[in-house]
């Protein structure tokens, strides 16, 4: 079993469209929520995650954080477990 992931990012988020290629290239589908133009999205997104930068990435109940984080476990060989451990 592998674990939902879920995206909160922006259209105009270069580190989002990052993100995006990243999992893509995992094959890996997630559920995106837009927040802009969406104030309870991004009420709900700084409540979660206490940040209020996008991406803000979460496998599972597993906040990893950004663009720079979700990178960073990639690079270190990390994240392919954290999908597949939910």
């Amino acid at each position: 079993m592998s674990a939902k992931i879920v995206m909160y990012e922006s259209m105009l988020c270069g580190y989002c469209r990052a993100a995006k290629r990243l999992l893509a290239s995992k094959g890996w589908e997630y559920e995106s929520i837009g927040v802009d133009g969406k104030p309870a999205n991004r009420k709900e997104m700084q409540e979660k995650s206490g940040k209020t930068s996008v991406p803000q990435i979460w496998f599972g109940d597993h906040h990893v954080g950004g663009y720079d984080d979700l990178a960073a476990l990639e690079e270190a060989g990390k994240l392919d477990a954290l999908f597949s451990d939910k």
